[in-house]
């Protein structure tokens, strides 16, 4: 083993000692959110490749997502809650090469099973992060256990929609996916740990004909991260766009989360121009820091 991975396994080590979570430092914030890429906008390259591209754009901040292949030298090896804590180390030391803090990790299902979701968690906790995004509601008894515990967000992720078709050959609601309405979200939440809330994907609740501001407002109080993106227009069809050319009233959306006091991280997941999506990023990322400039 080599000096740097020496280094940096004792660094995550030390981090095992931490019991809470520590709050997304400022340094990786701008005007106060703390904007960054889903690392699932680079999906076509590896994790080293991601936290490359992100710091390309501007950003600061990246959550990562499992099973991104690793590197471009190390592509068989997959990145997710089950590496040993030398590949850790290796992630944290490009992380710090490139300036650019892991802040949430998911989509993530989060098992029933204690021992197998404290897995999860742990490796959150190594990482740094502020919390981990899921769609696992059948295990949130667990989850809230855990957030206590761990000091971790569980941000809870809306896909969009589903629809069937009926006996008639109709295309109808999927009632038994409920998941993607905001004000359900909001309903199972209510009651519990305020660690337990929203990830609110406003690219997602667009596809369901739900306006951004309105999903948030829904929310309001339990919004721990966003997965932020812009659209032409509501409904299937609309691919992500850059900040400020679409209908999702980005400037809107900053100004509700800052009247909402909103802590957590902001993931710009860009599902569009997939291989050269770096210079959209960087204008979606430009267009927050002049919102923020404007409204000081």
């Amino acid at each position: 083993m080599n000096l740097t991975r020496i280094v940096s396994l004792v660094a995550v080590l030390a981090i095992n000692w931490i019991s809470q979570a520590e709050p997304i430092p400022n340094d990786y914030r701008v005007g106060g959110f703390a904007i960054g890429c889903q690392a699932y906008s680079f999906n076509r390259f590896t994790v080293f490749e991601a936290i490359e591209k992100t710091e390309q754009t501007g950003s600061k901040t990246i959550e990562f997502y499992p099973g991104q292949a690793l590197s471009p030298e190390r592509r068989t090896v997959k990145w997710d809650h089950n590496a040993d804590d030398a590949l850790i180390g290796d992630v944290q030391a490009k992380l710090k090469k490139h300036g650019i803090r892991a802040v949430n990790y998911g989509v993530v299902g989060i098992p029933k099973d204690e021992t197998a979701a404290r897995k999860i968690f742990d490796f959150a906790r190594k990482m740094g992060m502020y919390g981990v995004t899921t769609e696992s509601l059948d295990s949130l008894d667990v989850a809230e256990k855990l957030a206590k515990e761990y000091d971790l967000r569980v941000c809870i992720h809306e896909h969009a929609k589903r629809m069937k078709k009926d006996a008639n050959g109709q295309s109808v609601e999927d009632t038994s996916y409920k998941v993607w309405n905001p004000a359900y979200v909001a309903e199972i939440v209510k009651n519990r740990d305020p660690r337990i809330g929203a990830c609110a994907d406003i690219g997602h609740w667009q596809t369901s004909g739900i306006r951004a501001i309105d999903g948030l407002k829904m929310l309001r109080g339990r919004v721990l991260s966003l997965h932020m993106k812009d659209r032409a227009g509501l409904g299937h069809g609309q691919h992500d766009a850059i900040f400020g050319t679409g209908q999702a009233d980005i400037g809107g959306v900053l100004a509700e989360l800052k009247a909402q006091g909103f802590d957590g991280n902001i993931s710009i997941e860009y599902e569009y121009n997939w291989d050269n999506s770096v210079p959209d990023i960087a204008q979606c990322v430009g267009f927050v820091r002049g919102w923020v400039a404007n409204n000081r």
